[in-house]
């Protein structure tokens, strides 16, 4: 398997917001084995590419083109995770001498563990309380993995941030502060409440998830404090 391998379904040239204090280029991969009612990239989940598939090689050409203007890479998804092509393509961007950003839900440990060493920081996806993830993604066996990768990144000393998609129609208040909480209690110092984008997902039928500005304001009341960064973005 080789970096010529990857399936992107698309790609941001610059990104201020996909790798926190770095100037990114950002990479979106296909696959994805969730269903997350919420999702807003429901064109990424299928595993194979439409016919405007960006190949590796026009990523890498961009990218070494960038070399000096460009502080990082993000690959993001879907879940950039289930393709083993990812690995061979974080050792390029590293070689081409970008830090490497990853965008993952860690659906299954034993993949996050072998690309760590290859990794600069990571946005780690927390759907819910390991108890509820089935609500989120639709599927059963989801939830403890995604709560291992924190002790797993902890232990490789790779910067992350834990952040929490908030549906209003699938999670009340205090269920994010719950979450909040446990993170807490794991160590985690940045937290970000991600409010769900309505415009376009992959269950229209739950609605826009109304979140009044009172139960935000709770939210970050209480979980402001247990925190180095929490962040609620709308």
């Amino acid at each position: 398997m080789t970096a010529d391998n990857l399936v992107i379904g698309g790609m941001a040239a610059f990104s201020t917001v996909d790798y926190p204090q770095h100037l990114a280029a950002t990479l979106f991969l296909q696959g994805c084995p969730w269903r997350c009612h919420y999702c807003h990239n429901p064109h990424l989940i299928p595993l194979g590419a439409d016919d405007e598939e960006i190949t590796w090689e026009k990523a890498r050409r961009h990218l070494k083109s960038r070399q000096g203007l460009l502080d990082a890479v993000v690959f993001s998804g879907g879940e950039p995770t289930i393709q083993k092509a990812l690995l061979p393509a974080l050792q390029q961007t590293r070689e081409l001498g970008f830090r490497n950003g990853l965008h993952t839900g860690a659906p299954h440990l034993k993949l996050l563990e072998p690309l760590l060493p290859w990794l600069d920081w990571v946005g780690l996806d927390i759907k819910a309380l390991p108890s509820d993830y089935e609500i989120i993604t639709t599927n059963r066996h989801s939830g403890q993995e995604s709560w291992a990768a924190i002790s797993a990144l902890q232990k490789a000393d790779v910067d992350f941030e834990c952040r929490m998609t908030w549906h209003g129609a699938l999670q009340s208040p205090e269920q994010v502060i719950t979450v909040g909480e446990q993170l807490s209690d794991q160590g985690v110092r940045r937290f970000a409440v991600q409010i769900a984008r309505s415009d376009q997902m992959l269950n229209d039928t739950i609605g826009a998830g109304y979140l009044s500005m009172e139960n935000k304001q709770n939210v970050s009341n209480k979980l402001t404090p247990l925190f180095e960064t929490l962040d609620i973005r709308e």
